[in-house]
């Protein structure tokens, strides 16, 4: 944070230990007493911080009356006529008395009015309640006094690099933080899946997670239920950032996931169990004893030449099923407490990425945040260290500004099996784990090995079951494995997908069976 830019006069309210109208006036009676002080002593427009607006003209009042002749033209700059009152005699008499008392010099008035001034200025145009606690804080440093003003200026210009680091004395307040509910070690955000929720303690602010899975896979997907369930149960805004799924395709997933995911049944009240590609297609079964014409897998039949408006209106007449659906879309819609906000790009750098997400922070006031996928730009293709650099960059305003960020990646489509896979199984570089606070591989078991499988619903349990059988085609299996959790444990985990649906299950802990070769 630069401190050279500028506030406008009394637009900011400022802390006491910031304000001190006495040495203002110290200053400017002086100024008035010694005219040829403005030659050397005086203040740049953006820097003129004074607390109340009278005294401020009398300042302008020695530029461009009593020290005119004295003062440069880039001392005048950016200044306006002084406005005078009836009392501005009696207001410089009292600046005068001031400083005769005082025993200050003007150098010495000067000196300790422009490093006050430029505190500030620096905390009228701080970015964050973060970084105008740091200004505030170097008034209270032990040394402050010694402070010359060429120190004041580059310690503030050091703020905007060091806003990033948090300081304090580790045994302040520590029995709160001991007993306290609320600290980010303990609060995190419910995942839809309880094991994971676990043993991640939540979704945490101030951490990232990365879910790496291979290519067509259901990255999209997965995370797709993870964020409807954290937006529409736990009443988070969350932005998504893709580079893979368009609008398009994101708006049919989430649709496909809040009719069918259970935990948003209870939401909307509509128990629905509609396949994706039959939402996509406006197929609908109609109500028994409705004299419809059918297709070939009995849902209400288009007939030739139909517009769609007209189409939609005989599926409004004779499906409650499609009237249920309507009614699960208009909830959606109206959620207003909460929401979904997309960007979809096809291609930035990382300083673009992250002006996506300060702008959705400031803007929206986002704390929770998802990219989908994380992996190197066009510029930087081949390049695994880019991908770490990105998740730096992620993981440093995760700290910097207590945000989550969640992200996927991408693993190797390879021979590995599910519960061998490891850091070296991704398609980055293996250092992208180094700055990710939770990583978990996460892949598809074959169906021609499910016998090879059991899983229980705690960890270490004394009864293990096999995998059930699929309930349809496109049921699949995934076994995650937690690679890295700072806050723990890392578990085998699986899940049962219906991709129709959407619908992902979390079994719970799964090994091989130990009676099979591994």
């Amino acid at each position: 944070m630069a401190y050279n830019g500028g506030a406008t006069q009394q637009a900011t309210q400022f802390p006491a230990i910031l304000t001190n109208e006495k040495l203002e006036a110290i200053y400017v009676g002086l100024l008035i007493l010694n005219p040829k002080g403005i030659g050397m002593f005086y203040l740049e427009a953006p820097e003129c911080q004074f607390s109340v607006p009278w005294m401020l003209d009398v300042y302008k009042l020695v530029l461009f009356r009593e020290g005119q002749s004295y003062a440069s033209e880039n001392a005048k700059k950016g200044f306006s006529f002084p406005k005078l009152t009836e009392k501005t005699e009696t207001y410089m008499e009292t600046c005068k008395k001031y400083a005769i008392e005082s025993g200050y010099s003007i150098e010495q008035a000067y000196h300790e009015i422009r490093k006050l001034f430029l505190l500030k200025m620096s905390y009228a145009n701080a970015p964050t309640k973060n970084i105008q606690d740091k200004v505030v804080n170097i008034k209270r440093y032990a040394r402050y006094n010694e402070m010359g003003i060429d120190e004041i200026i580059s310690t503030l210009n050091d703020l905007s690099f060091t806003s990033s680091i948090k300081e304090c004395k580790l045994e302040e307040d520590i029995t709160e933080f001991m007993v306290s509910r609320s600290n980010n070690l303990k609060s995190g955000v419910p995942t839809p899946f309880p094991v994971l929720t676990k043993t991640f303690k939540g979704f945490r602010k101030g951490e990232t997670v990365s879910f790496a899975m291979p290519s067509n896979s259901g990255k999209s997907r997965f995370i797709t239920n993870i964020i409807t369930y954290l937006v529409y149960a736990q009443k988070k805004k969350v932005l998504l950032i893709s580079n893979e799924m368009t609008e398009e395709k994101m708006k049919l997933c989430l649709i496909t996931t809040i009719m069918n995911a259970p935990f948003i049944q209870e939401l909307h009240g509509k128990k629905l169990h509609i396949r994706e590609a039959e939402i996509l297609a406006l197929k609908f079964l109609p109500d028994e004893g409705k004299d419809v014409e059918l297709d070939d897998d009995g849902f209400i039949k288009r007939k030739e030449g139909e517009s769609n408006e007209d189409f939609v209106e005989r599926l409004n007449e004779n499906s409650t099923q499609f009237r249920e659906a309507i009614a699960a879309t208009d909830w959606l819609g109206a959620q207003k407490e909460a929401g979904i906000f997309f960007v979809y790009t096809s291609d930035h750098s990382n300083d673009e990425l992250r002006n996506i997400i300060m702008d959705y922070y400031y803007k929206e006031g986002i704390e929770y945040f998802f990219y989908d996928t994380l992996k190197t730009d066009i510029e930087h293709i081949g390049s695994g260290e880019e991908v770490k650099k990105t998740a730096t960059v992620l993981s440093t305003l995760a700290q910097s500004f207590n945000l989550f960020i969640g992200s996927t990646l991408q693993l190797n489509d390879n021979a590995t099996p599910p519960l061998n896979l490891s850091i070296n199984d991704l398609e980055s570089t293996r250092t992208v784990k180094e700055v990710l606070d939770t990583l978990c591989l996460i892949k598809t078991i074959k169906s021609d090995t499910y016998d090879m499988y059991e899983y229980s619903e705690k960890e270490e349990d004394l009864v293990y079951k096999d995998l059930p059988a699929p309930p349809t085609l496109n049921t699949r299996f995934y076994a995650c494995v937690v690679d890295k959790n700072r806050a723990g444990s890392k578990p085998k985990v699986v899940f049962m997908l219906d991709l129709d649906y959407n619908h992902w299950t979390e079994l719970g802990y799964i090994r091989l069976k130990q009676d099979k070769p591994k």
